[in-house]
């Protein structure tokens, strides 16, 4: 058995976003739209530090669909788009969704966007051959990559993560570098007491 699962070192990132450009442009993403979203931890506003001086911290990391191992979004989607694979990757299956924004409701992470028009950057299109049409009237969201990761290949915001902050693989294979860094390192999941049971996983 593979599941999928990422890890984020939160003493690595530097907030410089990389990894969500890498992913707007890998996926070719319509204008408003992002996959990945940052945030620094316990302030109100980005890059705002934290406490009092000189006792100051900032945390930087990003969020975006955590592939929950029981993802609260397939249970309520009224037409089976959105489904989880084999690998444990939650995704949408475009041509199931009707828009009705079921899955968004039920997300406790807000990282699901529904495409009420899908306006390009450019009249030339961005990123790899392989990537998702968008259609307006559905919802997207992160799926790893899924069409790389057939490749054999990473997720786009992966490679270019110039901290080397980002870590992914198969959580079930104990001689994988995640699996050794969740089992070695402190780490933190979103909203875990939601009962959905995330897979990405917060390097302290």
């Amino acid at each position: 058995m593979t599941r999928y699962a990422m890890a984020i070192d939160k003493a690595r990132c530097i907030g410089c976003k990389t990894c969500l450009m890498a992913c707007k442009v890998s996926n070719n993403l319509p204008k408003g739209v992002w996959y990945n979203r940052y945030e620094t931890e316990g302030a109100e506003h980005e890059y705002c530090a934290v406490g009092e001086f000189p006792q100051l911290s900032m945390v930087s990391y990003t969020v975006a669909c955590q592939h929950c191992a029981n993802p609260a979004c397939v249970a309520v989607c009224p037409t089976n788009a959105t489904q989880q694979d084999e690998n444990g990757i939650v995704f949408v299956d475009e041509s199931l969704c009707i828009g009705c924004k079921a899955c968004i409701d039920a997300c406790p992470y807000d990282v699901r966007t529904l495409l009420e028009e899908v306006e390009p950057y450019a009249d030339v299109t961005f990123g790899r051959p392989t990537a998702k049409e968008h259609m307006a009237g559905t919802v997207e969201k992160c799926d790893f990559c899924r069409d790389l990761i057939e490749q054999g290949k990473n997720p786009a915001c992966m490679d270019l993560c110039p901290a080397r902050a980002r870590f992914w693989g198969d959580i079930e294979d104990p001689e994988s570098e995640i699996s050794k860094l969740i089992a070695e390192r402190e780490y933190d999941l979103l909203k875990e007491d939601m009962g959905t049971q995330p897979m990405v996983f917060y390097l302290k």
